[in-house]
């Protein structure tokens, strides 16, 4: 370990880094100050203030998941161009007849599947419009649909290592392959998508209606006319397919999938761009790296930067210790109140910063449970709290405000308390079946 510089006013670098993470967090928590600017500028008073070091700060951000959420976000900014994903939308809503309780159900089906193969916040991005198109004209309210399409983005997500950031994090953090996360969560997800689908169908679904003259009007769509460029469609169809390929075989290629991603996202824009002058080139590039979430990504350097901060200066070791000491050092008791302090906190704070601090906290524990093999158990449990609990609030997780802030710009308005009121105890309920699945299957 590094020797960390003198820290301002010689306060004690543990007092220090405590406060910074404090007031970031309060300043992304208030939404005053976007949380890009607010977790960059913790990342530099961590560095100006002595709590770390310009090489340890460096040395704290993940490039794997930086690299894997970059490519994924171009890869999808490029396909996006061909029109598929409203192309299956019109098709899903036409396959119901148009009748409103089988789009309801639909869109929530495929916004559940693409967010476990893309990443949700990405989902929500290309399913939302389509949903406001469908709902206008049908004469249907789109909130129910959005708030249903909320919940299924994060289940969805839940699902595999790159459909939901906590999972990114973990996965990178333990090396754990997307095989695994598969094989662990995505059987428990599919359990709650389908308890979902038959609550908000008792809840809304039932009750919606729309006239035959509506309903003949989404009919008469035509789903082709949203594919816009065919040879793009079978370009980025296929990098999609080699990418998912990749990460079903990233560990015997030991490859990262980061280095994955970037590899499918760099393939995309070559196809792309191939045989164009150089100027439309240019322009090109620019286009899709304007797409690009950088906001999201920086975010993330930030926090990254802020959490390394604690990290060296001893606090999580400590909540470490205080929390294996509330449980009596027990992997039942430990992982039960990981599974729903991650869930309660993950909708009070978004679960990503949430599951940046966690990730270090869990890895000190490795010794007092008998190595990192024996954490497996605390990872599924802190992966399905951190999802799953990103339900509870507008602020629990970034699809939340992705979906709210589309909405708006589509005069649907989303309030904090009245979206809490229902969402917070539909998220508890998926915790409760979360709950007895690890017990069930680990413990």
């Amino acid at each position: 370990m590094h020797h960390v510089p003198a820290t301002l006013f010689g306060i004690d670098p543990l007092w220090l880094s405590s406060l910074i993470l404090i007031v970031t967090y309060a300043v992304i928590i208030s939404e005053k100050i976007n949380r890009a600017i607010a977790a960059l500028a913790g990342a530099g008073v961590m560095i100006l203030a002595g709590a770390l070091n310009q090489e340890m700060a460096v040395r704290g951000i993940d490039f794997n998941t930086i690299a894997l959420l970059t490519g994924m976000m171009i890869i999808v900014a490029i396909t996006r161009k061909c029109g598929v994903f409203q192309y299956v939308a019109v098709v899903s809503a036409k396959v119901v007849k148009a009748n409103p309780a089988g789009v309801l159900l639909m869109l929530q089906v495929i916004t559940a599947v693409f967010s476990a193969l893309l990443d949700n916040v990405t989902t929500v991005l290309l399913i939302v419009p389509v949903t406001l198109v469908i709902c206008e004209e049908l004469k249907i309210k789109p909130y129910p649909v959005l708030v249903a399409e909320i919940f299924a983005s994060n289940v969805g997500g839940t699902a595999t290592l790159i459909g939901d950031p906590p999972n990114i994090l973990i996965g990178s953090a333990t090396g754990m392959s997307f095989n695994e996360f598969v094989f662990n969560l995505a059987p428990i997800a599919i359990v709650i998508q389908l308890l979902y689908l038959g609550i908000f169908h008792l809840m809304w679904g039932r009750k919606m209606r729309a006239s035959d003259e509506n309903r003949a009007r989404v009919m008469a769509m035509d789903e082709r006319l949203a594919i816009t460029d065919v040879r793009l469609l079978k370009q980025s169809m296929g990098v999609l397919v080699l990418v998912i390929l990749g990460f079903v075989m990233a560990h015997p290629l030991h490859l990262e999938p980061g280095t994955i991603a970037m590899t499918g996202a760099a393939i995309l824009m070559l196809l792309n761009n191939f045989g164009k002058k150089a100027e439309d080139q240019s322009e090109h590039v620019h286009h899709t790296f304007g797409e690009v979430e950088w906001v999201t990504i920086f975010f993330f350097v930030g926090l990254f930067i802020v959490v390394a901060g604690v990290e060296h200066a001893g606090l999580l070791n400590l909540l470490a210790e205080k929390m294996l000491a509330l449980t009596g050092g027990d992997m039942k008791a430990t992982a039960l109140a990981i599974l729903w302090s991650s869930a309660i906190l993950s909708a009070i704070v978004d679960n990503i910063p949430f599951v940046a601090t966690m990730i270090p906290l869990i890895e000190s524990m490795a010794p007092a449970f008998g190595g990192p093999e024996a954490l497996k158990p605390l990872w599924w449990s802190l992966s399905l709290g951190a999802c799953l609990g990103g339900n509870g609030t507008l602020i629990g997780a970034s699809a939340n405000l992705t979906v709210a802030g589309l909405a708006e710009r589509g005069g649907v308005t989303f309030r904090f308390l009245p979206f809490m009121k229902l969402a917070f105890p539909l998220m508890l309920i998926s915790i409760a079946i979360s709950n007895f699945y690890v017990m069930w299957r680990y413990l």
